[in-house]
């Protein structure tokens, strides 16, 4: 089997690995070295520069073999599946290669568990040091680390890559007992706490010596499958709390559920991805880590799962309305975020343009306010927006009828160097 015929294969079998993240490592060009991290083929993924610029990835499997059987994975051992493997070194020239054509910008690898987990993590090891000291790449890479692979292994992996990436694969205990049995919550965790813990003494050491290795200074994220299993929005949302407060993860993601293997546990094949649930997910992550919300405030147990009509700052408004209208030239920072249409951007544009002097409804959707949801929630000079009337009941057809319908989307669509470009 000929390296393009590899490339084919395992860029195809890396498809549902979640890789749209800001890259979040700032290492500039220096002499010697090709690429930075500031900075299409088969298998080509976008990620996100610190200063908001979309990178092209290489996203690809090392091999596409492994000794699981998790039974909701396309590379599972017993599925009937074309095998392939690339060799450190095919892998490194063919990642250099595309570099130096300006059709990537850096490298996504992850893996299938060929013959054990330090097996595996062994031949990563051995592709990153070919392109970081043979080949001088200094562009960005996110690895994921392999549950259960030796400490030893995975740090040597931390100091290669930018950023790593545990999948903690499913939401409960439980799911991964039925549906992964080769896999356990602890051999999962355990390299989590590891990679939190020696990226936070590479911070401490690098205060003391300016050249001091970094580890993962990216940081690291986790992806789980949504909608293969029973577990409520709520228990999802409780568990990314936890990962977010525990393990400082920089990003969680949220699969749907692609039935790509029959099974009698999961759905079958001509269920649809749950991708309207996984886009709620997703906003209600950014509630989280930007918003100052809690999962406890956006869910409970009377109410488990989010309202898919409307995104769930709506839902939580809808809850709360004994908290609104806020005033937006007396409310502080906090209060103006828990208004629906008000984002990070806008609330503090408001708190600039208001000590030149009062606003008024009218000039809000010129500070980024966007009006058809906000205006139920704010009042400006101590008034709403001119003729607006509403009940309890027209408020929630108002907010569903400004959401903005979801396009449908291909299933796990990458880009390809072999198809024919479109406009």
């Amino acid at each position: 089997m000929d390296v393009l015929e590899k490339l084919t294969i395992l860029t195809a079998a890396a498809k549902y690995d979640a890789a749209c993240t800001s890259s979040g490592a700032r290492r500039t060009a220096k002499k010697g070295a090709i690429g930075n991290t500031a900075s299409a083929p088969a298998g080509c993924c976008h990620s996100f520069s610190s200063d908001g610029r979309c990178v092209t990835l290489l996203k690809v499997l090392l091999t596409n073999r492994c000794v699981y059987d998790c039974k909701y994975c396309v590379n599972r051992r017993s599925n009937e599946a074309e095998r392939a493997a690339f060799t450190p070194e095919e892998l490194a020239d063919l990642t250099i290669s595309f570099y130096r054509r300006n059709y990537i910008e850096g490298l996504f690898l992850s893996s299938g568990v060929f013959r054990s987990p330090d097996y595996t993590t062994e031949l990563m090891i051995r592709t990153l040091t070919l392109l970081r000291e043979h080949y001088r790449f200094n562009g960005y890479i996110h690895a994921k680390a392999i549950p259960g692979a030796s400490p030893e292994l995975i740090e040597r992996l931390g100091f290669l890559a930018d950023r790593l990436s545990v999948n903690i694969e499913l939401p409960s205990e439980n799911g991964l007992k039925s549906l992964a049995p080769d896999k356990s919550k602890r051999s999962i965790l355990t390299p989590m706490r590891q990679i939190q813990s020696r990226n936070r003494q590479s911070r401490e050491e690098l205060v003391k010596y300016r050249h001091a290795p970094r580890f993962a200074p990216a940081g690291q994220s986790t992806q789980l499958i949504v909608g293969a299993t029973a577990d409520t929005d709520f228990h999802i949302l409780r568990l990314s709390q936890g990962l977010y407060d525990r393990y400082q993860l920089k990003r969680v993601f949220y699969s749907a559920y692609v039935p790509v293997v029959e099974h009698a546990l999961l759905p079958a094949k001509d269920v649809k991805p749950p991708l309207l649930r996984e886009h709620r997910l997703y906003q209600a992550d950014w509630l989280l880590r930007f918003y100052g919300f809690r999962a406890e405030e956006l869910l409970d147990e009377a109410h488990p799962d989010f309202d898919t009509r409307v995104d769930p700052k709506c839902s939580w408004a809808l809850a709360h309305l004994d908290f609104f209208p806020v005033e937006v030239n007396t409310a502080d920072y906090e209060a103006l975020l828990r208004v629906p249409g008000l984002g990070v951007t806008s609330a503090k544009r408001i708190l600039s343009a208001r000590r030149l002097g009062p606003l008024h409804t009218s000039q809000l959707s010129k500070l980024g306010v966007v009006m058809k949801r906000a205006q139920y929630f704010l009042t400006a000079s101590g008034r709403m927006a001119d003729g607006l009337r509403f009940t309890p009941d027209s408020l929630l057809r108002g907010l569903i009828a400004a959401e903005k319908p979801l396009l449908p989307e291909p299933d796990c669509v990458q880009l390809s160097l072999f198809d024919p470009a479109t406009a």
